[in-house]
């Protein structure tokens, strides 16, 4: 498993990245910032960068989180956790990573109960096309509103 070139982001996917787009030009939300966690080797280390994030999240104050990653497989144990951790602590969060057909969750909790899947192929699979499989506006614009809903049902 790892990631492939479709779900690679390009240096200028990162300049416009259209989640921090999407979330910085919403006036309904206060977006407060973007915080960037590794994907360590060791699963002990997996547990603690899902638990400091979700401790800095809760110290921010934060009233809702969208979590994405750009890999699958054993970068979604990592993700997971940190999901598991925010969901502990009583935020709404929305996951954006992923998935297709061939990329399933290696571990799932209970608080994964809203992701945006970013697979762009009709096949469902990574394919050998750069930057095809990335999160897009139309994926931001989704997860903002799952967020939104989350947050209102709390």
């Amino acid at each position: 498993m790892g990631i492939g070139p479709s779900t690679k982001e390009t240096s200028l996917h990162m300049f416009r990245d259209p989640l921090v787009e999407v979330l910085g030009e919403d006036t309904d939300i206060d977006f407060a910032g973007i915080l960037v966690v590794g994907t360590p080797q060791d699963n002990k280390y997996k547990d603690f960068v899902g638990q400091r994030a979700a401790q800095w999240l809760e110290a921010m104050r934060a009233d809702g989180v969208i979590i994405s990653a750009d890999g699958w497989g054993n970068s979604h144990v990592d993700y997971a956790n940190t999901i598991e951790e925010i969901g502990k602590r009583d935020i709404p969060c929305v996951g954006v990573t992923f998935n297709g057909t061939q990329a399933k969750f290696v571990v799932t909790n209970k608080y994964m109960d809203t992701i945006v899947d970013i697979n762009k192929s009709k096949e469902g699979i990574e394919t050998e096309v750069v930057g095809e499989n990335n999160v897009d506006s139309l994926d931001a614009r989704k997860a903002l509103a799952f967020l939104k809903l989350k947050m209102r049902q709390k």
